[in-house]
């Protein structure tokens, strides 16, 4: 049994030390710095670590966080960790009664009783959250083709889109797509197996193999799977051995028509670090793209989670307002609604959107108004920049003639106007979302790269009346 004294109080802050760190990556600053930060190591008796937490908070610490916790436990500490979570007046009471049976001796743990046990993790893998399914998840404009082809996996994997591969910026819902369709065919299809990793934990678990001499046990944990599915497999990137270890899994899994599921926070075409055979794989099947969310949808992300949570909540002004600071993501969205709801009750004032506006400003400030170009306005004026009509302007063409200034034509629409990814497709002749997506980094680059693009930009905002964004 080990406890912070003043004898191995080195060794069990060390181990807390790179917990945190674990942590904090995994929930983002303001959830950690809120919820996590005030958690307190107690001991560490074998692979369980005790914990304190406040009172007020340790049932919502361990229901919201509990995989969060056990999985950075195994990261540090190793196989079978778990963490136990105990208030400050559980434990002070645990070791009053350890005092009174041990004549005064006060390095007796808090009783198992009085603590919440946190669910541990699998191996060094994340196991899927039980949480995060697809009745959780809140789909719009920017997320729809990413969710029907993951609940359409779920429900029959292998038969329909192999490998399905999700990609999008950090925090926009791709881990809860790949925890829904683990959860979904765990609890419908009983008999098959199910992985999921990271691109980080399989490259630790290969490297642990290879030092260990245990490779065959390695490659039959995640070679005799019925559905693989590996998180931020952009972590593969300049990791040689690991990359054709991945490689060999891969074809031995898709040879024997199993299920696997990529996410990244690039597509496969961007992931130019990898090996060309890997981005082919990856590609070879379906590709979706998804965005930062829109403002409607990132108020019904905000709703469902106060009513998932019981936050009461009377000033609905408050939510509009913590949807229209942020925008990034929705892990972003759901940490600002964090730290209000918190300072709301611990300082006992009611969650109004004046207080709201309050705790964001310094991390959140108010969002400039936009530009008043409409999409007509960006349309028109590419038009006549480039000697074009407004139907080949919209049309199917693929000449640089063409190609060219519509792709400039979108990506200014999506920067200088807030519409939507589908909105902006549907007023270029019915694209996809993921059509304008791919034309607005194109027009990006270009316009980085190649000082005529940008003088061409600059000339069609000055016709505007708009800055350069």
């Amino acid at each position: 049994m080990r406890r912070i004294d003043p004898v191995v109080s080195d060794e069990l802050e060390s181990i807390w030390t790179r917990l945190q760190a674990h942590l904090a990556d995994a929930v983002g600053e303001p959830a950690y710095g809120i919820w996590l930060a005030p958690l307190a190591p107690l001991e560490l008796d074998g692979s369980e670590l005790l914990v304190r937490a406040p009172a007020q908070a340790r049932r919502w610490i361990s229901d919201r966080y509990g995989n969060v916790l056990a999985a950075a436990a195994i990261a540090v500490i190793g196989p079978g960790a778990r963490v136990r979570l105990a208030s400050a007046e559980e434990t002070a009471e645990g070791e009053r009664e350890a005092a009174k049976a041990t004549g005064g001796s006060s390095r007796r743990r808090a009783s198992a009783s009085s603590a919440a046990r946190v669910g541990s993790a699998h191996e060094s893998e994340p196991l899927e959250n039980p949480k995060l399914t697809f009745d959780q998840f809140v789909i719009g404009d920017s997320n729809r083709l990413a969710h029907a082809a993951a609940l359409t996996v779920a429900e029959m994997p292998a038969q329909a889109y192999n490998p399905l591969f999700i990609c999008g910026p950090p925090g926009v819902g791709k881990t809860h797509l790949l925890s829904s369709i683990a959860n979904m065919v765990l609890a419908h299809s009983p008999g098959l197996t199910v992985r999921m990793t990271t691109g980080e934990a399989f490259t630790n678990a290969f490297l642990a193999a290879l030092s260990g001499r245990s490779i065959d046990s390695f490659k039959a944990r995640f070679r005799h799977v019925d559905v693989l599915l590996m998180d931020d497999v952009q972590f593969l990137e300049r990791k040689t051995r690991t990359e054709e270890e991945f490689f060999h899994t891969f074809n031995a899994l898709y040879d024997c028509g199993r299920q696997i599921v990529l996410s990244s926070d690039r597509p496969p075409a961007d992931l130019q670090q990898l090996e060309d055979r890997l981005r082919e794989r990856f590609a070879a099947g379906l590709v979706a793209d998804i965005g930062a969310p829109d403002i409607q949808t990132r108020m019904a992300i905000l709703r469902k989670r106060v009513d998932h949570d019981g936050i009461d909540l009377r000033d609905q002004r408050a939510l509009a307002l913590i949807a229209e600071r942020v925008q990034s993501n929705v892990r972003a969205l759901e940490g600002a609604l964090i730290r209000v709801v918190a300072f709301s009750s611990l300082t006992g004032r009611e969650l109004t959107a004046e207080l709201t506006a309050e705790v964001l400003d310094g991390l959140y400030p108010p969002v400039a108004p936009r530009a008043g170009a409409s999409i007509a306005d960006i349309q028109s004026a590419a038009c006549s920049l480039f000697g074009l009509s407004p139907e080949e302007l919209i049309s199917s063409s693929r000449t640089p003639r063409v190609a060219w200034p519509r792709q400039m034509a979108m990506y200014l629409a999506r920067e200088l106007t807030g519409a939507s990814l589908p909105a902006i497709g549907r007023e270029f002749g019915g694209r996809d979302h993921t059509t304008v997506l791919h034309a607005c980094r194109r027009a990006g680059k270009r316009i980085a790269d190649d000082a005529d693009a940008r003088l061409a930009v600059e000339k069609l905002c000055d016709s505007l009346g708009v800055p350069l964004p």
